[in-house]
């Protein structure tokens, strides 16, 4: 199995800047996405920013100029850095990731793990 855990969210002010971190572990053979999502209450599930393999990374319009994605492959890891944060940025923010990983015996599996979530309010 894969875990994913996140780490960072919390209280901020409007304008300021938050970094959320995300972690995969377990039996993994390889990781194909590592990425970002934001549920705000009443609203579907959102991506916010997610980098696929060979390093392209993709954003949410709503965040392009105030969100940045980065990726640490050796840690299977995924770090997002949000500025000039908004209050309509309040949201459950998530942690997905996908691959494959070893299957006991042989062989290997896909995977589309989600962390459990982390809290994100901007207010005053």
């Amino acid at each position: 199995q894969v875990q994913v855990v996140e780490s960072g969210g919390g209280l901020v002010q409007p304008g300021g800047s938050l970094r959320l971190s995300c972690a995969a572990s377990g039996s993994i053979f390889s990781i194909t996405t590592m990425g970002w999502y934001r549920q705000a209450p009443g609203k579907q599930r959102e991506l916010v920013a997610a980098t696929v393999s060979g390093g392209t990374s993709i954003y949410a319009d709503s965040l392009k100029g105030r969100v940045t994605i980065s990726t640490d492959n050796a840690k299977n890891s995924v770090d997002v850095l949000m500025n000039s944060l908004k209050p309509e940025d309040t949201a459950v923010y998530y942690c997905n990731v996908q691959g494959f990983r070893r299957r006991i015996g042989s062989g290997r599996v896909s995977f589309d793990s989600w962390g459990q979530g982390t809290q994100v309010t901007v207010s005053l």
